[in-house]
């Protein structure tokens, strides 16, 4: 998967290869799904959301820059599996979902493997977690109409923030800094994801 689908599309950031080829993806998918763990596409995880493709994955960890010290907000837990990649990758992970179970689903596979510098909650994931801010890098995993206000206003002078933007017909994957407190934007890609649901929950 990392060789053919990662690596030989242009993704060549070693600790997003090396987190890549650690984290057993087939840990994070139900037992009927195993055999298609692996493959460059996303899978259901049940709640209507999917566990996203490979390559996607890499790409969005790729241009986050991440550093071993970083302080990280995914909005999105899902499967848990971008978690597992970020908790490899950084120092801290507070990642929020909306989905209970989905999000004890999740939970339970990082105990199972090991990770224990990670903090989930659920609730509602475009409020971001306040008590934690700011972070350096924020993470989305699902499309928003447009960049979520406090999401930004969580991030860190110098922090980034990839967001798929756009509605279900037409989105853009989109990379976002903080510069003296205003978003500097680079569209990186066209993607699709499923859609940010926001009045979920608290922010925590």
């Amino acid at each position: 998967m990392v060789r053919t689908q990662i690596e030989d599309r242009g993704v060549h950031d070693l600790a997003v290869l090396e987190a890549m080829s650690a984290v057993p993806r087939h840990e994070f998918v139900t037992a009927s799904l195993k055999d298609a763990a692996y493959e460059d596409h996303p899978l259901p995880i049940g709640a209507g959301q999917t566990i996203s493709q490979p390559y996607i994955v890499a790409v969005m960890l790729e241009h986050l820059a991440l550093e071993p010290a970083d302080r990280v907000l995914e909005v999105g837990t899902g499967s848990g599996y971008v978690t597992a990649l970020l908790a490899r990758m950084c120092a801290e992970v507070y990642s929020v979902e909306r989905h209970a179970e989905l999000a004890a689903a999740a939970e339970a596979a990082l105990a199972r493997l090991g990770y224990a510098n990670v903090k989930i909650r659920v609730g509602d994931g475009s409020l971001g977690w306040p008590g934690y801010a700011p972070f350096d890098a924020i993470l989305v995993s699902a499309a928003a109409s447009e960049v979520p206000p406090m999401l930004f206003a969580q991030l860190c002078e110098g922090g980034r923030m990839v967001v798929p933007v756009g509605l279900p017909a037409s989105q853009e994957l989109q990379l976002i800094r903080n510069v003296n407190g205003q978003p500097e934007v680079q569209v990186l890609e066209g993607c699709r994801f499923v859609p940010l649901v926001e009045g979920t929950g608290d922010s925590g």
